[in-house]
């Protein structure tokens, strides 16, 4: 066998394979929410785009909170820094820093929030 052919035979065979992967299949095992079976499995009833929305907003929330906390320890390192001027700089550097991220956790939020509006995702 020559090289083109068999590259001709992996690029033939790789291609049927992803035409059989991303083809819609049909679903043969089709259920609904309101089956006495499934009613038990306590399964959620929002779309993907809700779940990863209210992903997106817990992440923007726990960076909030993140930074905020971020923000009490570097005031308590330049409280204890006791005029030495290394930890002082230490913490006011990590003081900015907690300062960014508040800016950045609360912009996110808000063009978080605006996307949604704008779009019309209806998820708000």
């Amino acid at each position: 066998m020559t090289i083109r052919r068999k590259m001709k035979n992996k690029i033939l065979s790789i291609a049927i394979s992803l035409i059989y992967f991303f083809l819609p299949t049909r679903i043969l095992a089709q259920w609904t929410l309101n089956d006495p079976d499934v009613a038990n499995l306590n399964l959620p009833n929002s779309t993907i785009a809700g779940i990863i929305s209210n992903i997106v907003f817990w992440l923007m929330l726990t960076l909030e909170a993140v930074s905020i906390i971020a923000f009490i320890i570097a005031g308590t390192m330049y409280l204890t820094a006791s005029g030495d001027e290394t930890q002082a700089g230490k913490a006011k550097k990590a003081m900015t820093y907690s300062i960014l991220g508040v800016i950045v956790g609360l912009s996110g939020l808000v063009i978080y929030q605006a996307a949604g509006y704008l779009l019309n995702a209806g998820m708000f």
